[in-house]
């Protein structure tokens, strides 16, 4: 697919959470020279490309066209994920993308059959999508070493058990004697019908 010229730049934003700003990204667009229509952003984990605001920049995406994001993590958090659409993006859709955090990542190039710029342009990718990747798994496994290591010191991890009231033996009684049923018996202590029912059988 041959690229046309005069592509169309556009700007691509995600945060995790609804209540993390995105300043940081728009300034950042707004610097590149992108216009705010250009910019699609979306509010949601990078766990997987189900995103509204992703799946129409990738829509209106095509050839001559160019992406930028601030950071590559920004397209998700897997690494085949991750290589998977840079792939769509750079292949498919024979338009460059410009990661503004790796000024090595950017795929721009005068000369669309310029081999070496295409091999540095594919490691590139692959080196820094590889290093994203071992850094969360990093972050996990230190994650589950503190939680163990607190586990081992004692420390009270989760929700704290709900304790049985004093009445719950004569409650208990009243239940399994048929005299009330398992609701009424919750009702009575003051808790949910699961919490009753998972005393019951400890």
């Amino acid at each position: 697919m041959k690229r046309r010229e005069n592509g169309v730049t556009y700007g691509y934003i995600r945060v995790s959470t609804a209540v993390q700003k995105v300043d940081r990204q728009w300034l950042a667009m707004k610097e590149f020279g992108i216009a705010k229509e250009r910019v699609y952003a979306d509010k949601q984990s990078g766990k997987d490309f189900n995103r509204p605001a992703y799946n129409k920049l990738m829509a209106q995406l095509g050839s001559g066209d160019v992406l930028v994001i601030k950071s590559l993590d920004r397209l998700g958090r897997n690494y085949d994920e991750m290589i998977k659409q840079l792939e769509i993006i750079t292949r498919e859709k024979n338009a460059a993308i410009v990661v503004l955090d790796l000024p090595l990542l950017d795929t721009r190039r005068k000369n669309a059959d310029d081999l070496t710029a295409k091999l540095i342009s594919n490691l590139v990718i692959q080196v820094f999508s590889y290093v994203a990747e071992t850094e969360r798994h990093m972050n996990h496994q230190r994650t589950m070493e503190g939680l163990a290591a607190a586990k081992r010191r004692g420390v009270q991890l989760g929700r704290r058990p709900v304790e049985k009231p004093a009445k719950f033996a004569s409650v208990r009684d009243a239940w399994a004697a048929g005299k009330i049923s398992e609701r009424e018996a919750a009702a009575r202590l003051g808790v949910s019908r699961p919490t009753f029912h998972k005393w019951t059988h400890e």
